[in-house]
């Protein structure tokens, strides 16, 4: 035997297992087609939100949650609807990782060394009913450091382990097929890449220099999804969503690319869910790319306009940082607007300094850093945008700034193929909802959802502007954004049950093989079922890594 355990993938749920498995003296070979410098995944460029649940964070905050709360929030925004199948383990995984979120998860995460800022977001506030997906409570916790303050403790780990001897890291090795004898999965074959020096993130060469194979008790497979490979996202992309757009930004290196999906169902794994999949509706291209179609996520807080291509506002639910998929779905199915890919927000400079953040750890240099007091210069008592959030104004493609509502509309046309929107159809729109602006309640439910937002201290300093009207002069210029699909998650995979070993098709475990991370839906395959709550993809890697490595040792003791 190579090693005691074979990791496939060196992202954030390949690095949890190796932890929890070299730490109890197993070895360790770690496997990743990238070179040394990517270590961590994609994970590493995420901004480090974790869901956590009843925390002293939001208790500090005066946030009441609890297990009940979040699991009946769970359930309603999941739907598993395929509970005698595809989500007989995703269902039990999903309580498991809520308990976890309210129980173990914080002082675990502090155990290794990973704090959290005092401020806890409130992400995906869902459908506007009280039994419908979404938050009820603010849950997004985010991490000093972003995502590489959350993969950080583990890759130092898994370095301190290969100094040790208990971890052997075999970069730029493809595996290309599991092999399996009699039954059980005992190790991996595949190509040696030529080597390559290409910073983090940006696409490698796949010339293929040699081949490889490695035995060992046990194989656990953590290598990602789909995201970068727009030919797989629409070839799983549900008819419920509609039609998948013909243009879709990148959210994800381009290693993400879902070969160990099939490579693993031709060794007998069954894979569950692939038509649930996460993609945002808020997506700029990147003035400053790293990887091919480099996109990034606006994180919105609740006051800018949302319209569609053809310039009508969108209905609620569908507004900023509400629900996501609903989003999705109604641009894609309503049929007017479903030949377009691309949405717009307006908003004023007042909502863009206070409400505009980028997902991804190199769009937060002062969160990334830990840099406390830059924290609070740029984004609490801080006068303008922070500097990522200025740049994309001034270089961004995706962005136009005028002084006047009709100079707007000119310079957004300009941004399409052909003009299709009116300037006096916007005016009477966004006039109609500056008049909701004077009281302190009102009829339309995105004001409500200001005032609301308004009233938790957290949105309050830092996320949420002081409602004023769209188009008052004091608070311009005016801003439009045009908005793409940006492509990100995979919430189906590789099935498993609560031990992380991966199912056949007859349900039963596959001797020697585990699967955790997005690559099993971040567990059992499909742990979000239909909806995600943010916050929970980073936990899910470090939830399913978690139990993989635990059950692992265990196996190969």
């Amino acid at each position: 035997m190579d090693a005691d355990v074979i990791i496939v993938g060196a992202g954030l749920s390949g690095l949890v297992a190796a932890q929890q498995l070299t730490g109890q003296g197993r070895k360790v070979a770690l496997v990743d087609q990238e070179n040394a410098a990517n270590l961590g995944g994609q994970a590493y460029w995420s901004f480090g939100g974790l869901f956590l649940v009843n925390s002293p964070e939001q208790r500090r905050l005066r946030v009441r949650d609890s297990f009940e709360l979040a699991w009946s929030d769970w359930q309603a925004s999941a739907r598993f609807d395929r509970l005698e199948d595809e989500d007989v383990w995703a269902a039990r995984w999903a309580r498991a990782y809520v308990d976890f979120a309210a129980g173990e998860k914080r002082s675990w995460i502090d155990a290794h060394g990973i704090k959290l800022t005092p401020v806890v977001g409130w992400a995906e506030r869902g459908g506007l009913r009280a039994d419908g997906h979404g938050n009820s409570v603010p849950r997004f916790h985010v991490a000093w450091g972003t995502g590489t303050g959350v993969v950080g403790p583990f890759v130092r780990d898994a370095e301190q382990a290969a100094e040790a001897g208990l971890l052997t890291f075999h970069h730029r090795h493809r595996v290309d097929e599991l092999v399996v004898q009699d039954g059980a999965v005992t190790g991996v074959r595949g190509s040696v890449l030529r080597d390559d020096p290409s910073p983090r993130g940006v696409a490698s060469s796949r010339e293929v220099t040699g081949s490889f194979e490695l035995t060992a008790q046990a194989v656990i497979v953590t290598s990602g999804g789909i995201g970068a490979d727009h030919d797989l996202v629409r070839r799983h992309w549900p008819r419920r969503l509609g039609t998948a757009p013909k243009h879709m930004i990148t959210g994800v290196p381009a290693h993400v690319d879902g070969r160990m999906l099939a490579i693993s169902a031709t060794a007998g794994a069954r894979i569950v869910n692939q038509d649930r999949m996460w993609h945002y509706t808020e997506g700029v291209r990147n003035w400053d790319p790293v990887w091919p179609g480099h996109a990034i996520r606006i994180l919105p807080g609740p006051s800018s306009m949302w319209f569609d291509a053809l310039g009508r506002r969108l209905p609620a639910p569908y507004l900023p940082g509400y629900d996501t998929l609903g989003t999705l779905q109604y641009l894609r199915t309503t049929p007017d607007i479903a030949g377009y890919d691309h949405s717009w927000f307006v908003l004023t400079q007042r909502i863009l300094e206070k409400e505009f953040a980028l997902s991804g750890s190199e769009q937060n240099p002062d969160i990334t850093s830990g840099d406390r007091r830059a924290v609070l210069r740029n984004r609490i008592f801080g006068k303008g945008a922070p500097a990522p959030v200025d740049a994309f104004k001034r270089r961004g493609a995706d962005f136009v700034v005028a002084a006047t509502l009709e100079e707007l509309v000119a310079k957004m046309n300009g941004l399409t193929d052909e003009p299709l929107l009116d300037a006096g159809e916007l005016r009477r729109q966004i006039v109609a909802r500056d008049l909701q602006i004077g009281n302190p309640y009102g009829k339309d439910a995105q004001v409500q959802g200001i005032h609301n937002s308004r009233r938790f201290l957290g949105d309050r300093l830092s996320r949420t502007a002081v409602p004023h009207r769209i188009l008052d002069p004091q608070a311009g210029p005016l801003i439009g954004v045009k908005l793409h699909v940006l492509t990100r998650k995979s919430l189906g995979g590789i099935q498993t049950d609560l031990d992380s070993r991966v199912l056949g098709a007859d349900g039963t475990p596959i001797s020697g093989l585990y699967a955790a991370g997005e690559a099993a839906g971040f567990g059992g395959g499909g742990v979000h079922g239909y909806n995600a709550l943010e916050g929970t993809f980073l936990g899910g890697c470090l939830f399913s890594g978690l139990q993989a490595g635990r059950a692992a040792a265990r196996a190969v003791a």
